[in-house]
């Protein structure tokens, strides 16, 4: 009666949290493939009965995690520092890749049979719903608002950022530095639309 009362005293957030770790950490060492609910339930130290509750399947736990713990740009409401958004979401990208969301995304995507199985819902799910790519609510925010012309910002212009943190990653296993970071915003995204390190090329001959 008393073996477990870790379980009893768990509820709401708390227990949610826990499950969300359990479904992120057997991801990244299964494979989505191969998750059930039976794993979850025991690496979070909770009842089978608990998940199905609240979600229909794995899948679904996961998507459910990764939905959660995915982080969303918050660009400066009056849209007066783009190469500052930029540098803050690229920073928030980097530092997600390394938690344990992040890492069980780069575990699905570098999967074939994981990223066949759910990489359309991955990106329906979590990352339509949260922003898309990183930098993309950040630009959205400022092309809505006219500060650079909204065709400039396709695809390719939305992934660069995005593109460049991964490589750095992969290439050195470290997050990128500051340096890092500037240097990607105003050598490829700025650039990209047109602009300089610090705005319009007008603006920065009237500063000085």
């Amino acid at each position: 009666m008393g073996e477990h009362p870790a379980r009893t005293r768990r509820r709401g957030e708390e227990l949610i949290k826990a499950i969300h770790d359990a479904v992120l950490q057997e991801v990244v060492e299964a494979g989505a493939g191969r998750l059930t609910m039976d794993a979850i339930a025991r690496r979070a130290a909770t009842p089978r009965t608990t998940l199905y509750r609240r979600w229909s399947d794995p899948l679904d736990v996961l998507l459910d995690a990764l939905y959660h713990q995915h982080p969303v740009e918050e660009p400066t409401p009056g849209a007066d520092d783009l190469r500052g958004d930029l540098i803050r979401a690229l920073r928030l990208m980097a530092d997600w890749a390394l938690s344990p969301a992040g890492r069980a995304v780069a575990a699905i995507l570098t999967d074939p049979k994981s990223a066949a199985l759910m990489s359309e819902a991955l990106f329906e799910r979590v990352f339509a719903n949260r922003g898309g790519t990183f930098t993309r609510t950040v630009l959205q925010h400022y092309a809505d608002r006219g500060r650079f012309p909204a065709e400039l910002l396709t695809p390719v212009v939305a992934d660069i950022g995005e593109a460049l943190v991964t490589k750095r990653l992969i290439d050195t296993g470290t997050p990128p530095s500051e340096e890092d970071l500037s240097a990607i915003v105003d050598q490829a995204i700025l650039p990209a639309l047109g602009l300089g390190p610090c705005g319009p090329r007008e603006d920065r001959e009237q500063r000085t």
